[in-house]
């Protein structure tokens, strides 16, 4: 049986008439005859008779229930990731394959929610993490387990490293970005790794360990290694060449770092192996060129958004700049002389009772030398004991007519690598240094918790795990036009979410369903082709538990 609508008119005027039909088949073919008239029932108990018998089943408004109703979509994307990425096989031999299971809960949490492990569970409760990693809906996430699961890295580490590598990088890698950074602990810290140094978290009163990460020019990581916190920038690199040689088979390559790298050794090492290089150098190293250039090659302020090439010594120098720098240069000299002054201003005021004029001079001296403004001022201590300075205009002057430049050394021949493109080598890196903020800030690396060197190493391993799969991401969605950070794209995803629809008193399954999809993140997920993520429950939601 079905609901007929016909349409007639009578008078000049439109009526529908809604009939219950009978389908019936006769010698001489199929007929149907009329049952009922439901015309004079209200619309909506029209509509149910109608869905009635058209075969859907129903139940009573009161009766449905929703529950279970967990945070996924972030998930969603990243279960597919890992299984496109071929994860799985590269971590096949570490472990069991629960531990695995906790491996990818880790990771998935460096991205969506990080935390430390004590707050996995915690945190985890109002999503389906168990599940999208094939652990049971009961699972606890328990503190030794996962320190268990992270433990199982150890070992393995080099292989999966190459295997990463390997999936990554289909052609040789020929321009490999290198750049540091340092990681502090709060309390007490590995004496094998957490050495007091220097800080860029500006943190010298904590003991720390150095990352070292080398990647490619889409920010896609090649190697990690964990250093002691004491070791200096100029002995990172040439270990970091073994590796690359012995464990990924780099032959040939330029090496874009950082000043704090560009030591005469290590310069000469990558020449001994035949590599080439593109470096920053020190604004003094800048300065000392350019005062010993002739009058005729000086550089005229008029010409500061120029590429300057300048073989000097049998080296080349590209000399480049540009107004954002220029404006970040005189921001930065401002800032550290009113800082300056007004530190002197205070040491001059404090009341002495005896006024030792070499103490007040040290004094001042260990605070210009502290605000990086020592060079601008010249200070002394008069008979009466008072501090006394006054800025050196003549230094302003001659670092101001430089604002904006930076100096960048390299070995290419200009044949191979124009200025425009050793500069585009050392723009690349900035974007290296940028990840590397990600790499701590929203991957939490720190603070660290951990105090055993094996597990500091192996939750800095998670992270690393967690930041190659956010860049593959960023060249996968760069390439359909996504600027935009991974993470936070992926938590905005998190919030679509899947329930569970129960019906009371009726012997049916539970119904998954995703809650409605807003229209930006529709319209985002369209831009990723990622709309087929959601078209379905996915079926690891009803996975069998590890």
């Amino acid at each position: 049986m079905f609901v007929q609508a016909t349409k007639s008119k009578r008078h000049g005027k439109s009526y529908v008439t809604y009939l219950v039909r009978e389908s019936f088949r006769t010698p001489a073919g199929p007929r149907s005859r009329t049952v009922c008239n439901i015309s004079k029932l209200p619309p909506d108990v029209r509509e149910m008779i109608s869905s009635a018998l058209a075969g859907n089943r129903l139940v009573a408004e009161n009766a449905i229930e929703l529950h279970d109703a967990l945070d996924c979509g972030g998930l969603a994307v990243l279960v597919e990731t890992w299984q496109q990425l071929g994860l799985d096989q590269l971590l096949a031999n570490i472990g069991s394959p629960r531990e695995r299971s906790l491996i990818q809960a880790m990771v998935f949490s460096r991205l969506l929610f990080p935390c430390a492990k004590l707050a996995l569970k915690e945190r985890a409760a109002g999503s389906l993490l168990a599940a999208a990693c094939g652990l049971s809906a009961q699972e606890r996430f328990d503190e030794d387990d996962l320190y268990a699961a992270m433990d199982s890295l150890t070992g393995h580490w080099c292989a999966l490293e190459k295997g990463l590598a390997n999936e990554a990088f289909k052609e040789p890698v020929s321009l490999v970005l290198y750049d540091l950074t340092s990681v502090y602990f709060e309390g007490d810290a590995p004496v094998q790794l957490g050495r007091y140094g220097h800080s860029r978290d500006h943190r010298a009163d904590r003991p720390q360990i150095i990352l070292a990460v080398a990647t490619d020019t889409r920010g896609v990581p090649l190697h990690l290694s964990v250093l002691r916190g004491n070791r200096a920038d100029t002995t990172t690199l040439q270990g970091l060449l073994c590796i690359l040689r012995r464990r990924f088979g780099i032959r040939e390559a330029v090496f874009v770092f950082d000043g704090g790298m560009s030591s005469k050794l290590n310069l000469e090492a990558l020449e001994a192996r035949h590599l080439q290089f593109v470096t920053r150098l020190s604004n003094a190293t800048l300065e000392a060129l350019l005062s010993s250039l002739p009058e005729d090659q000086q550089l005229e302020l008029a010409d500061q958004d120029k590429l300057v090439e300048i073989e000097h010594d049998k080296k080349r120098y590209v000399i480049a700049g540009g107004p954002w720098r220029r404006q970040r240069d005189q921001e930065r000299r401002a800032t550290r002389l009113a800082k300056a002054e007004a530190a002197l201003k205070k040491l001059a005021e404090a009341k002495r009772r005896k006024p030792d004029a070499q103490k007040i001079a040290s004094q001042a001296g260990r605070t210009l030398q502290a605000l990086k403004a020592h060079k601008y001022f010249s200070y002394r201590v008069d008979a009466d004991g008072i501090l006394r300075w006054e800025r050196k205009p003549d230094v302003i002057a001659a670092e101001s007519a430089h604002d904006g430049w930076y100096l960048l050394h390299t070995n290419l021949l200009q044949a191979d690598a124009g200025p425009p493109q050793v500069r585009g080598h050392y723009k690349s890196l900035l974007e290296v240094e940028e990840a590397f903020c990600e790499f701590k800030s929203y991957l939490r690396v720190r603070p660290v918790f951990h105090y055993r060197p094996d597990r500091v190493i192996n939750h800095v391993r998670i992270c690393f795990l967690a930041y190659w799969i956010s860049a593959r991401l960023a060249t996968q969605w760069r390439a359909r036009g996504e600027r935009g950070e991974v993470t936070r794209i992926l938590r905005q995803l998190q919030t679509i979410r899947l329930g569970q629809i129960h019906i009371a008193k009726a012997s049916l399954p539970d119904i998954a369903r995703f809650t409605q999809v807003p229209p930006s993140l529709n319209a985002l997920l369209q831009k990723l082709d990622l709309l087929h993520l959601f078209a379905a429950p996915p079926k690891w939601a009803q996975a069998q538990p590890v």
